[in-house]
């Protein structure tokens, strides 16, 4: 088969031929038919993530036809449509991923290559109203928010939340399901185009955190806000502290702005607070995250499908660029 490959970070991304993985007992394997980027893939090729730095099949995200089965699983999968969960050996408590926790594309081969092979318990049929570039682009941004905005945020209908940094596909999808679940959302983003876009799908205001006022501005026109989901962290943090309310809660995810710092303690215990980490999910989060956005028919937005594995790089340079407002795809031919 033919897999886009990272020889060595800081590296282009090349077309290698390898060979095509065989199913052992418990495993499928699947032809991809899509894949989608997640910001994990850029940091991998650029040496600031965690894990294997070398001879790597990226790759998270996928959707494709079982075409092979191994011993132990029904011969009834092969010809399903399906999507990964690459969230895998999560562990036995529900809290915090256990030492064995592992995320597809790194240490194991990933979802840019015409076939992946993986255990059958981490797979699920397509949700039939998604197509295959919307079902690539859900699992992993799709279980990072449902149990941001779900399990750890404890979303309820009639609050009011902000979703930071919108036109990301994890805050788009943070979005999508704080919305359904009947709570008033608004966005923040440092491009006035992608907040325009926001209030085009229904959020209720945003505000452009580059702009100085945008703290007065939120509090005066919302009193504050019930549940905050994050993903950038940074300095821009304390902001967030400043704009939830009381016994409000804010849950975070991602670090792409850096490190926190110089918060002021008082502004969080007088307060009550919570400040809640918050990382992938379970596998129930999994089943629980394909149930809901099956019953409210939410589809992730996508910003770009490209034609083919070639153009593999340029989707990781447009991601990296940072101006893309929603998910970006791969269609994996060549």
């Amino acid at each position: 088969m033919k897999a886009t490959y990272l020889t060595t970070i800081n590296t282009p991304l090349t077309i290698k031929e390898l060979p095509t993985p065989r199913p052992a007992d418990g495993q499928v394997l699947i032809r991809v038919s899509h894949s989608a980027l997640n910001h994990r893939d850029v940091w991998i090729q650029q040496g600031q993530y965690a894990g294997l730095k070398a001879d790597l099949v990226l790759g998270s995200d996928g959707c494709g036809t079982v075409t092979e089965v191994g011993a132990d699983v029904p011969a009834s999968w092969v010809g399903q449509e399906v999507i990964i969960n690459p969230g895998q050996n999560w562990g036995a408590d529900p809290l915090a991923p256990g030492r064995d926790f592992k995320i597809l594309g790194n240490p194991d081969p990933g979802t840019f290559a015409e076939y992946v092979v993986t255990d059958a318990r981490y797979v699920h049929r397509k949700p039939t109203h998604l197509t295959s570039a919307e079902a690539a682009a859900l699992p992993l941004a799709g279980l990072t928010t449902y149990r941001a905005v779900f399990t750890r945020g404890r979303v309820k209908a009639g609050e009011k939340v902000l979703i930071t940094g919108i036109g990301a596909g994890t805050a788009l999808l943070a979005f999508r399901f704080a919305q359904a679940a009947g709570a008033t959302v608004y966005v923040t983003s440092g491009s006035p185009e992608k907040l325009e876009k926001a209030k085009a799908l229904g959020a209720a205001g945003g505000f452009n955190y580059t702009d100085d006022a945008w703290v007065a501005q939120a509090k005066k026109e919302t009193g504050g806000f019930d549940l905050i989901v994050d993903s950038a962290s940074g300095k821009g943090f304390g902001n967030l502290i400043e704009v939830v309310k009381p016994g409000g809660r804010i849950v975070f995810f991602g670090g792409t702005d850096g490190p926190i710092g110089n918060l002021v303690p008082a502004k969080i215990f007088w307060r009550n607070l919570s400040i809640l980490g918050s990382t992938m999910g379970t596998e129930q989060e999994f089943h629980d995250m394909l149930r809901f956005v099956e019953q409210h028919a939410l589809k992730p937005v996508v910003d770009t499908v490209y034609p083919s594995l070639h153009h593999a790089q340029e989707a990781f340079d447009a991601m990296a660029s940072g101006k893309q407002f929603g998910k970006i795809v791969l269609t994996n031919t060549l």
